[in-house]
């Protein structure tokens, strides 16, 4: 195996089949000041994840500081841009946790393998505002013994680490809050590796936080190691060289860590909102897809369900869900884009329900897993659907400036804001048919150019369900990076989510 590609799957550069123009966001547990230095000398921001050191590394690496994390039972990290992060070759500390979502009360089980074997610690942050600090460490383990773990399982290209020992148990509090949180991961030589997870209620709010993993999984290529591992995009032939779609796996387990440094592609536009939307006082719960798509979510609890980032992957009971919320009044609002593009199954794996996910792409000549193949294509639920990707961020076109969404943003008619076409688009299809609506509008309409330099448009669509419930769909990955994201932020978006919110939410 060659060096040059050992560092490619280093870097998690394969581990998805599109990019991410935002990058991962803001990781606060880096911070140990505004700025810091990074091993050549360079002042990097603190929301930059620095680029492992590739000089070696191990127990040779030199002593220091941690990298940010304060607190007692912090694990030490080298000197220089904070810990190193860890990789799919050498699996210097990797781990995943037995449940996406535990609620206060229950336990989360986190099984973790560690190579070479030795102590490790995990500081777990809950995202959040934080007076601009972005989380809060909420707690810290004690000192662990790292081991290493059992190969991963495969079968037909599925990869599987169910059988790994557990860990660490972690009991959470009856006090702690609701919300999104991160394990963070530091080995006592340095490496470093995430696992994010969430404590949700029941109990009513006005919004809903649903976060994607059924997407996340969609794209997790772990181990990214030139031989094992397996996404609904790529995998590997026997020779280490990187297969798409027709040699990619059909079935992926969520009962393994995600590639690279062990959190999912468009995670941070999760993340983006949550920060923005605590500053800002709006009462969330949180669940996951698959809550949605088991029926632990009950839509007249909440005001509005938000899905806040990339949502591509659908089971036919997230539909239903979704659409018995809409239909019976409440509210929904899709800040990305290429949402419900393609059609899921669900099943059960040795760890418990819901555990694998299927979706067979290709089901022959003339038949596919998209939904708007399969009917209703997803317009009918979102207003509009997508449309294909934006190699190079585009202004957003304000259409329909007169309407209340676009209020007190200062956008006028035709106003261009820039970069907010980004990543992939969505439009209106004329000849697909709308959902049931007494009103519709259109509120942005923005010319782009595709991978082949042919003109296209992004759409951004609402309409009022005859419930009278409001759908949402900005049509575009850039909406949710531009209310909080270092350096993508738009105070006219912002305003215009406010005003979605607050009429949502019944503040105005």
């Amino acid at each position: 195996m060659g060096m040059d590609q050992i560092r490619r799957w280093e870097s998690g550069a394969l581990a998805h089949a599109v990019s991410d123009p935002f990058g991962q966001g803001p990781l606060p547990w880096l911070r140990g000041s505004e700025h810091y230095f990074d091993d050549t000398g360079q002042i990097i921001p603190w929301y930059v994840n620095p680029v492992p050191d590739r000089g070696g590394g191990g127990a040779g690496a030199p002593p220091g500081r941690a990298g940010g994390g304060r607190g007692a039972g912090r694990v030490p990290a080298p000197r220089g841009g904070g810990p190193r992060t860890a990789d799919d070759v050498h699996l210097q500390i990797k781990g995943f946790a037995s449940n996406s979502a535990v609620a206060p009360g229950e336990a989360i089980d986190f099984r973790i393998t560690v190579d070479p074997p030795q102590q490790f610690g995990v500081d777990v942050y809950r995202i959040g505002h934080y007076a601009g600090d972005g989380a809060s460490k909420i707690t810290t383990s004690p000192r662990l013994s790292g081991i290493v773990q059992p190969a991963p399982l495969t079968v037909d290209r599925t990869v599987s680490c169910h059988h790994w020992w557990l860990s660490w148990r972690l009991q959470i509090p009856s006090y702690w809050s609701l919300g999104a949180y991160v394990a963070v991961l530091t080995t006592a030589d340095g490496y470093r590796s995430h696992i994010p997870f969430l404590v949700r209620d029941t109990h009513p709010a006005d919004l809903l936080l649903v976060l994607p993993d059924i997407t996340w999984q969609a794209y997790n290529l772990y181990p990214e190691d030139g031989r094992t591992g397996a996404s609904l995009y790529h995998a590997w032939d026997e020779h280490g060289r990187l297969l798409g779609e027709e040699g990619a796996a059909t079935t992926v387990s969520f009962d393994r860590p995600f590639a690279g440094a062990g959190l999912p592609l468009h995670v941070g536009h999760a993340y983006d909102f949550i920060r923005w939307a605590e500053r800002y006082g709006y009462d969330l719960a949180y669940a996951d897809t698959r809550d949605l798509h088991a029926g632990r979510v009950d839509p007249s609890r909440y005001r509005g369900l938000v899905f806040p980032g990339h949502d591509e992957y659908w089971s036919p009971a997230m539909r239903r869900a979704a659409e018995l919320a809409r239909d019976s009044g409440t509210s929904l609002v899709f800040l990305s884009a290429n949402t419900m593009y393609w059609q899921v199954e669900l099943a059960p794996s040795p760890a418990g329900p819901d555990h694998l996910m299927t979706c067979r792409k290709h089901r022959g000549p003339g038949r596919s897993a998209l939904w708007r193949d399969i009917t209703p294509a997803e317009q009918q639920l979102l207003g509009i659907q997508y449309a294909g990707r934006v190699p190079d961020p585009a202004p957003m076109v304000v259409r329909n400036a007169d309407h209340w969404l676009w209020d007190a943003t200062g956008a006028g008619e035709g106003d261009e804001l820039p970069g907010l076409v980004a990543g992939e688009a969505d439009r209106y299809y004329p000849r697909t048919a709308l959902p049931e609506h007494t009103r519709r509008i259109l509120l942005a309409h923005s010319p782009y150019l595709d991978s082949e330099g042919s003109k296209r448009h992004q759409e951004t669509s609402l309409y009022r369900a005859p419930s009278g419930a409001l759908v949402f769909a900005a049509g575009t990955f850039a909406w949710s990076p531009a209310l909080d994201r270092p350096g993508h932020t738009d105070t006219r978006i912002q305003r215009a989510t406010a005003n979605l919110l607050d009429r949502i939410c019944k503040r105005c």
